[in-house]
């Protein structure tokens, strides 16, 4: 049986901090009464002669938050807790729905990394580049000068604000980087990113809930490089999933509750064909990720066999999936089939990513399924080769599921352009291209894709 609904936290607004480029960062802040009992993690980030990054556990009591005004701490993360909403773009889906926000890789190595506050080395050892600035200057040729130091809220831009206005209740990440200081480059590899521990306040500012870690940047310095990384996030509150310690840490997924009573419940993977080496699948007392051997029916079942073992009746069940090649709009037959196994098994969404673009969106029984989300962030601004599938455009996906049954309600997707490694809101025209090419990629599925007059995308589902 369900729980029944709580009523959700009232908030009390506060200013947020400017980071250190004078952009105000856009996550909720305030304080809150009317939780349940228990111990509320909150992540906050405060300037004061640079930035520090932090962790408080303020204890709830019933009907109040002990000291929490008094401490003058901009509180995060309570669910459902929206400051702002966009007018017309959120109540129109429904009422008591679960909404994701999923995006594509984040990856805050390299060049990005080289202008926030707290760079690391810049050593790199490309064929055509051996110093991550150079990456830098050439977004800077492409579209203007970039502030140094950028401050943390930087690369997110406008998306921080849209996702705060969108208020989704769980918030999941592909981060495609190491965090480390480590100089020891995994060999055999033509590229590495590495991003400075200091700038992981960067990371914090989109408030993820989970982390995707199962992809084939997480361990590019290395099994330290990784320990690292899981520090670091641990140490400013964020979890991760899909890498750990062991296999067992690696394959253990994150239960984020939900008004109502609810839970999403998040698994990490990944496969050779998005670029991840045999060697970094995690074993019993050895660092990695959770690699999975193949695509074949035997290994969709070993995984929804641990999806079942690990959620409860009511609880929506998420694959993010590392796969595929980085270029082309098809959708491999394999991971049509492996998706659809996922998916008859119990599955409710499989958050695909690897294709530096958007890839086909298709509703199969009822259920969501992003094939590839695209890049989120990154330091591509300026490289040529690929201008055909104008990789400078992004989506951010807003997927509002049932609670319960985990059924696509809507899914509206938020066209972004990357400039200046800064995510800005697309113009109408790059919008409307994004929407022609997810469109006529979806096809196939049944889907169609519409331009909304507030910019949105969003998706008409076929039969399923």
């Amino acid at each position: 049986m369900r729980a029944t609904a709580q009523a959700g936290p009232t908030v009390t607004r506060a200013r947020s901090p400017r980071d250190r480029s004078g952009q105000r960062c856009a996550w909720p802040p305030g304080t809150y009464s009317g939780a349940p009992i228990g111990v509320l993690p909150a992540t906050f980030i405060f300037a004061r002669a640079g930035w520090v990054l932090g962790t408080i556990y303020v204890k709830i009591r019933e009907g109040s938050v002990a000291s929490a005004r008094s401490m003058s701490v901009p509180l995060i993360g309570v669910r459902g807790a929206a400051l702002s909403r966009w007018p017309g773009r959120v109540d129109e889906v429904g009422d008591r729905l679960v909404t994701l926000f999923l995006c594509g890789d984040v990856m805050t190595g390299r060049g990005v990394d080289q202008v926030l506050p707290h760079p690391g080395g810049p050593e790199l050892r490309e064929p055509h580049a051996r110093d991550a600035r150079e990456y830098v200057r050439l977004a800077e040729r492409a579209s203007g000068r970039i502030p140094r130091p950028a401050g943390f809220c930087w690369p997110w831009g406008d998306a921080l604000r849209i996702i705060d206005d969108l208020a989704p209740d769980v918030r999941v990440i592909n981060l495609e980087t190491s965090v480390t200081r480590s100089c020891r480059f995994a060999p055999g590899k033509a590229v590495h990113y590495r991003m400075s521990p200091g700038n992981v306040p960067c990371l914090a500012a989109a408030r993820p809930d989970a982390c995707a870690l199962a992809n084939n940047h997480v361990l590019d310095f290395g099994r330290r490089g990784l320990e690292d990384t899981l520090d670091a996030l641990s140490g400013a509150g964020l979890r991760a999933v899909g890498a750990g310690r062991a296999v067992s840490e690696a394959r253990r997924p994150v239960a984020v509750p939900v008004p109502g009573g609810e839970r999403v419940v998040i698994f990490s993977c990944g496969t050779g064909s998005g670029g991840i080496p045999a060697g970094w699948a995690a074993g019993p007392a050895r660092p990695g990720i959770d690699l999975l051997p193949d695509l074949s029916g035997a290994t969709a079942d070993d995984v929804t066999g641990r999806v079942r073992a690990a959620t409860r009746t009511g609880d929506v069940a998420v694959v993010s999936i590392h796969w595929g090649s980085n270029w082309g709009y098809d959708a491999d037959p394999d991971q049509v089939r492996f998706a659809h196994h996922l998916v008859d098994a119990g599955v409710d969404l499989v958050h695909g990513h690897s294709s530096h673009h958007p890839r086909p969106v298709e509703v199969f029984r009822g259920k969501l399924i992003l094939y590839g989300c695209g890049d989120c962030i990154n330091d591509y601004e300026g490289i040529t080769g690929h201008q055909r599938y104008r990789p400078g455009l992004r989506l951010l996906y807003f997927a509002s599921l049932q609670p319960g049954t985990g059924t696509l309600a809507a899914l509206r997707m938020a066209p972004m352009r990357a400039r200046r490694m800064r995510l800005h809101r697309a113009p109408e025209a790059d919008a409307q291209w994004l929407q022609t090419v997810l469109e006529r990629a979806s096809r196939r599925f049944g889907s169609r894709v519409d331009l909304r007059p507030d910019g949105l995308l969003a998706l008409r589902p076929g039969a399923s």
